[in-house]
């Protein structure tokens, strides 16, 4: 299994980014997918996550995320998205998108984004 992470980059305070985890293969053979992220010093921790398939669950959000992200995705396209409108500084950070299968755990390489003016 393989997770393809991008759509990272510099943005304004403000500004938006939209994140794309493309799945080698089906992505309805995930229990959950979604994204994490880390920050330089800090522990990596949820950003947003989503049951599939029997699990299927509605979105669920960090406090930090809520309001301001939104996760979906593109069964067709084997693609999750994480959209992140309202940008702070404090969202930088590298974000990685995962996926859990039965009891195996699949990260991404991980996507910089770096909210500066």
């Amino acid at each position: 299994v393989q997770l393809q992470a991008s759509g990272g980059g510099l943005v304004q305070p403000g500004g938006s980014l939209r994140l794309s985890c493309a799945a080698s293969g089906s992505i309805s053979r995930f229990n959950v997918m979604g994204w994490y992220r880390q920050a330089p010093g800090n522990q990596r921790e949820l950003v947003a996550v989503f049951g599939l398939g029997i699990l299927s669950s509605p979105p669920r959000y960090a406090d930090s995320a809520k309001g301001r992200f939104t996760i979906s995705r593109d069964n067709a396209k084997n693609t999750v998205y994480l959209q992140m409108n309202s940008l702070k500084p404090e969202d930088t950070a590298v974000h990685y998108c995962n996926a859990v299968a039965s009891s195996a755990n699949y990260w991404g390489q991980g996507t910089l984004v770096t909210v500066s003016s």
